[in-house]
């Protein structure tokens, strides 16, 4: 069974809340709901982090090789614009990162440092994006696998 983690960014705690016009209305705790029964169903586990400091998100990546996860789902918010360290950990973790984005950054004249390091990028649809990074990381999984 694929082992996913889903770490979210500075900010992310407040989605729903937090520029709703931009980001949906679609709460934290609502959107870890959905992704918990979507893991049930496609048959896969998945931990949801959540982190304003940019050190406990390098933490939490370490610490994803060390208990062997399959792939990281990450939503690095806040920290898109200047996380370099986060960049710098990207590149020397194993485990493959997708990166997400709600809206599509192009239209915003947004940068991520932290896309360059992840081996794929989705952005622009709003809550379904986690989905679709979801189904991109099993993806990637099942294509090590050999499956």
């Amino acid at each position: 069974m694929p082992k996913l983690l889903l770490l979210q960014g500075a900010n992310m705690n407040w989605l729903g809340r937090r520029e709703p016009e931009l980001y949906g209305r679609t709460t934290a705790a609502e959107l870890d709901a959905r992704l918990r029964e979507y893991a049930q169903k496609l048959g896969f586990t998945i931990d949801i982090v959540y982190t304003n400091h940019e050190g406990e998100a390098i933490e939490c990546l370490y610490r994803a090789v060390e208990d062997h996860v399959d792939a990281v789902v990450l939503n690095p918010g806040g920290f898109s614009y200047a996380g370099y360290a986060l960049r710098d950990c990207i590149k020397g973790i194993t485990v493959p990162v997708v990166e997400l984005h709600l809206t599509n950054h192009y239209a915003r004249s947004i940068h991520s440092v932290t896309a360059s390091a992840s081996r794929g990028v989705m952005m622009g649809f709003g809550v379904n994006t986690y989905f679709r990074a979801v189904d991109a990381a099993l993806d990637i999984v099942a294509d090590a696998a050999g499956l």
